[in-house]
């Protein structure tokens, strides 16, 4: 889509449809001209109706109030409503919760971005997008006057993380024939060159020498060899040291520890973690944030056949620690453990954050519109969740890690089992797992995001369709935002 900021007031603007958010139920408002013809209808401005007026070429959306999440969500329905429609372009105005406060026109133009998305990659009928045009005046709710210059960076940044999640989505959505390891280390080099990222590419035969055992064990059924890719983005002067670790298990199978038929379907999803490092790097480079990022991704196929690993191995993970196998399905951990292992031996981070759809207990736990967050200190979490829902606009809830759960990875013949011998709190305790590899430097400055339940999901929801939702793109990405203005500890 194409934006446009304009002076202009709405009634001076050529476009095919105006798109009109009702605040609060408020049909009083002067940007509501169809109040009649709206109550004849039925409409009743809640949150996310819409009502297409479409000879009046307006269309009406309600949001509970002016915060980011409601409008960026409204507005994706709104967007999202028109799919299959003529209307070529649209115009729509300015909404601030308060003056010299950008946050909703950036919400705003995200949920345009983020509810145009239409996975049809495999389609042979492909619908065309016919709306392609967005006029945005400055012209506001309250008549607040505006900085152009301010909404126009608010307008570029809202582009550059919708588009990166978008970049994110198209990753995850793809079949998994399609994107396997090899695969997603070409998106990795190509977003490096396109980028100027440094990207940094180790192979089988590396990966050996760096002992990551466990790692090359999960991989080696597959026909598709695994690949550890590390992208950088590296400013002058940075503010901040910052590592991101994904899992990008580009299917699972289980292993030997096969899922069932319908546990098996959406595999493809298990390398969202990955995919959203490629997605955060994108939008980092793109803005030039004056924080260093390093990301690390464990590109992994989980598959069975006569040499996958079994239940019952033992395997020397990369910093030495023993783990018995009991269960091929917990493979991610196993990825991660190397990969968080090999992140803080090349890199000495102020912060370090992973993100993996990483267990089923999450999604019970927590819901499928939320990431479970964990660690061993309050400081990198709470940075995780004071970027979530009021500003990034993905849910987050923090876990609590407590020694008790930590027993249940005990083993009698290693260092630990790679699954717990209880059926409970097993996202914290594979969150713990994975603690077990974050060296004495990290210990309070890591934390673990759970991205299970809002990685992809099979029905529209919000400004998420069905499908892959770009999850921990725009969460982190708001982190590191913050953290460049200094405001992220």
């Amino acid at each position: 889509m194409n934006f446009k900021l304009t002076d202009k007031k709405l009634n001076a603007i050529k476009a095919d449809l105006e798109i009109i958010i009702v605040i609060n139920k408020d049909l009083d408002h002067v940007f509501v001209q169809d109040k009649k013809t709206l109550e004849k209808a039925g409409f009743k401005a809640s949150h996310g109706e819409i009502s297409l007026l479409a000879e009046n070429k307006r269309l009406y959306v309600g949001s509970e109030s002016l915060k980011s999440g409601d409008i960026r969500s409204a507005v994706a329905m709104a967007i999202r409503s028109l799919n299959g429609t003529q209307f070529g372009s649209a115009k729509i105005g300015s909404y601030m919760s308060h003056p010299n406060c950008t946050a909703v026109l950036r919400a705003m133009v995200e949920g345009i971005i983020l509810g145009g998305y239409r996975f049809d990659a495999y389609k042979s009928k492909k619908t065309p997008r016919k709306l392609k045009e967005i006029y945005i005046s400055l012209e506001e709710y309250h008549s607040y006057e505006l900085s152009k210059e301010s909404c126009s960076r608010a307008l570029l940044n809202a582009q550059i993380a919708a588009n990166a999640t978008n970049f994110t989505r198209e990753i995850v959505n793809t079949s998994p024939d399609d994107c396997y390891p090899e695969v997603m280390a070409s998106i990795a080099l190509d977003l490096a060159k396109e980028n100027d990222l440094k990207c940094t590419i180790l192979k089988t035969k590396a990966l050996k020498k760096e002992k990551m055992n466990a790692l090359l064990a999960v991989s080696r059924a597959s026909r598709h060899k695994p690949r550890v890719i590390h992208l950088t983005h590296k400013p002058k002067n940075p503010k901040a040291v910052v590592t991101v670790v994904g899992k990008g298990l580009t299917y699972d199978s289980g292993g030997l520890s096969l899922k069932p038929a319908d546990y098996m379907v959406t595999m493809k999803a298990d390398k969202s973690g990955g995919s959203a490092v490629l997605g955060l790097l994108k939008a980092v480079s793109e803005m030039n944030l004056p924080i260093e990022v390093h990301g690390f991704i464990g590109a992994v196929e989980n598959m069975i056949g006569g040499d996958a690993y079994k239940p019952d191995d033992i395997l020397v993970a990369k910093n030495g620690k023993t783990i018995e196998v009991r269960n091929t399905d917990a493979e991610g951990r196993l990825v991660l453990a190397d990969v968080l292992c090999y992140a803080q031996q090349e890199v000495k981070s102020d912060y370090l954050f992973d993100m993996a759809t990483l267990t089923g207990a999450c999604v019970v736990g927590v819901g499928h519109y939320t990431s479970g967050v964990m660690g061993n200190s309050d400081l990198p979490v709470d940075m995780v969740l004071n970027a979530a829902d009021k500003i990034s606009g993905e849910m987050a809830s923090k876990l609590i890690f407590n020694r008790y759960l930590g027993k249940t990875l005990k083993s009698e013949v290693a260092d630990m089992s790679n699954i717990s011998n209880t059926r409970y709190g097993g996202a914290i305790t594979a969150g713990m797992f994975l603690s077990e590899f974050i060296d004495e430097a990290h210990q309070e400055k890591w934390a673990h995001i759970d991205i299970a339940g809002p990685a992809f999901v099979e029905h529209a929801w919000g400004e998420n369709p069905s499908g892959a939702s770009g999850a921990g793109v725009r969460l982190l990405l708001r982190l590191l935002e913050k953290l460049s203005r200094g405001e992220g500890h």
